[in-house]
């Protein structure tokens, strides 16, 4: 049975001054979620995500990611979230502030835990919904439950499930260019490498992998 996160009330004031740039906390109409901290499968995928989408974001110049502890408010009076990782394309650069997003992202991502089911099949999948979250993707790599589920937001702004090619590959609809093959969601092995190599071509996976020798230069 999943450990349940643990439970506070205070005011949203009172929540900016309680968390620190650590604390894994969401604010949801008035009640604190103060969260476990992640499993290893967890953050295994995490980082394989922002590998992937780190390199093709930057080198494509598309706009800006940010990972998970990071606030994000998709309405003024709305909830205060902290997704695994977020996109915001340039046109949109002007919702990101030092502090948190302030209005939808276009892109929200989550990787589900044990306690976090329901959270994010649901509760957040109607709140970035009614937000206007263009892209939403619940990824689930815990052992013997793994899937990967992408909904984008239709003309009626609700969410449809998007279709996976029949070569097996997901195509964003936020992020240009950008696809990927779901099975590299279900691995047991996350080759980060190949991956980027197969959505980049030779050429771009070169001048990602200069770019971040640079980076840490």
């Amino acid at each position: 049975m999943a450990t349940q996160p643990e439970r506070l009330r205070m005011t949203y004031e009172e929540f900016l001054e309680w968390a620190g740039e650590d604390t894994r906390a969401e604010w949801v109409a008035g009640e604190v979620i103060v969260f476990m901290p992640p499993k290893n499968l967890h953050q295994t995928m995490v980082g394989f995500l922002y590998v992937l989408l780190s390199a093709f974001i930057r080198l494509n110049k598309l706009g800006k990611l940010q990972v998970a502890p990071f606030e994000v408010k998709v309405k003024p009076d709305g909830n205060s979230r902290e997704p695994d990782l977020i996109f915001l394309a340039n046109e949109h650069l002007d919702r990101l502030t030092s502090e948190r997003v302030a209005g939808p992202p276009d892109l929200i991502i989550e990787v589900v835990s044990d306690d976090s089911v329901h959270r994010d099949r649901v509760d957040k999948f109607d709140e970035f919904e009614a937000g206007g979250v263009p892209e939403y993707w619940v990824v689930d790599y815990r052992e013997s439950r793994r899937r990967a589920d992408f909904y984008q937001l239709d003309r009626r702004g609700q969410y449809q499930r998007a279709a996976i090619g029949e070569d097996g590959i997901y195509r964003s609809a936020v992020l240009p260019g950008f696809w990927l093959k779901a099975d590299w969601l279900l691995a047991d092995e996350l080759d980060w490498l190949t991956a980027l190599g197969q959505i980049l071509g030779p050429d771009k996976l070169a001048e990602a992998v200069r770019q971040a020798a640079e980076g840490r230069k």
